[in-house]
């Protein structure tokens, strides 16, 4: 009886057992959204289209925060000065070597701004033109259209430098190896100037390949010396100010023209050496290749001329290398320091070492050429006269055969 009793009491305790509510646990292994949610099926998935969708609810909530930014970073940021963006000048970034483009057209807002920001009154510019000048000739130019040479009685020989001075007060310098340099004078008239006037005085003209630097200059009424502060020309004009004397002010000048003369012409021969590495690439990739075949005599020849001319112009038809231009040596101590100053800061010395490493590479690139050249000619020149030995041994045997024939039939 009591066994019964068991049986029957036994499921109907566990059925209350289970009727009875009682609440579960939640396991929270990780963090979960700020209501205690449970997780969600994607929070650990591998699927791909979960984790999108996750990724995408989150950028949603990162949207929403940025959208909602408070009053005072707002302030904070108003209030805080905007940084100007440097602006390389022009003088580096020809010296680099960088082959720019021609700047865009831009509106007359940005031109009229653009204008303001560079005064031409306080720029020296200086373009080359010409491989030489007919100083002689320019000088008659220069009068013909009215200019002043010579104004303060600098006494230079007029082979070396011309210098000269328009309505505007400007000063204008003009330099046998092809270039001038220019104060105080619009860069459009010193193109007109340039590429108009003075290039009928030109040998040798490449107004095509021209090349232009410009600096700036600033005048200091306190100091009677000048000097380069970084890319900028220091011009003391003390003497000019107070006593109206400007032959110390032009002086000044001249050496720091001269010395800036130098920078385009140096440039038009970089670019050169640049045009002919290009264009002896195509022969270089024929070895390469292994289609030695295909090189040319004359275009070896014409790569050897390149390069002589190239560095007859950069050491020997100009006073680009020189130390010390001659009109300098019997004048004072500043000019010599002030010719020197803008060499040191337009890298003259650096890169003229560096074009003459470049010269001496492609010597020795035509020089494999040449000798690749040579030796085909010679293997032709070989086999030519292998083949006339040929020629003539078959003419030797064809006579010896027919007079074996003539005895034969003789006796």
């Amino acid at each position: 009886m009591r066994s019964s009793l068991q049986k029957v009491a036994t499921p109907a305790l566990r059925g209350l057992h289970t009727i009875v509510s009682a609440p579960r646990p939640q396991r929270c292994f990780h963090q979960t959204s700020f209501t205690s949610l449970p997780r969600k099926r994607n929070f650990f998935t591998s699927n791909q289209l979960m984790s999108n969708d996750d990724k995408n609810d989150s950028s949603k909530l990162t949207e929403d925060a940025a959208d909602r930014p408070d009053a005072q970073q707002q302030e904070k940021a108003s209030a805080s000065p905007k940084r100007k963006p440097v602006r390389a000048s022009a003088a580096k970034t020809l010296r680099l070597g960088l082959t720019t483009k021609s700047p865009k057209r831009t509106t007359s807002a940005r031109k009229d701004h653009t204008a303001s920001d560079t005064d031409y009154r306080r720029t020296i510019t200086s373009i080359c033109v010409a491989q030489s000048f007919d100083m002689e000739a320019v000088q008659e130019i220069l009068r013909l259209h009215g200019f002043e040479l010579d104004p303060d009685g600098t006494e230079f020989d007029p082979t070396g430098v011309v210098h000269a001075r328009g309505i505007n007060n400007g000063d204008i310098f003009v330099f046998p190896s092809g270039t001038v340099v220019a104060w105080s004078v619009p860069t459009d008239a010193l193109m007109t100037l340039a590429t108009k006037q003075l290039i009928r005085a030109a040998e040798l003209p490449h107004i095509n390949r021209l090349e232009m630097e410009e600096l700036e200059f600033m005048p200091d009424e306190t100091r009677d010396t000048s000097y380069m502060k970084g890319e900028v020309v220091v011009l003391g004009t003390r003497a000019q100010e107070r006593e109206n004397d400007r032959l110390d002010t032009t002086l000044a000048k001249i050496a720091f023209s001269s010395g800036l003369a130098r920078s385009p012409k140096l440039a038009v021969l970089e670019n050169q050496a640049i045009e002919y590495f290009e264009n002896s690439k195509n022969s270089l990739d024929f070895l390469e290749g292994g289609l030695e075949h295909k090189l040319k005599r004359n275009s070896v020849l014409k790569m050897t001329g390149q390069l002589l001319s190239l560095r007859s112009q950069l050491n020997h038809y100009s006073d680009i290398t020189d130390q010390l231009p001659d009109m300098f040596w019997d004048s004072e101590s500043n000019l010599e320091n002030y010719y020197n100053q803008i060499s040191t800061v337009l890298d003259i010395r650096q890169r003229i070492g560096i074009l003459n490493k470049k010269i001496d590479y492609g010597f020795e690139n035509v020089s494999v050429l040449r000798e690749m050249v040579s030796e085909k000619y010679g293997h032709r020149l070989e086999w030519i006269i292998i083949w006339l030995i040929a020629v003539e041994v078959l003419f030797e045997l064809r006579r010896v055969y027919r007079e074996d024939i003539i005895e034969a039939s003789s006796s």
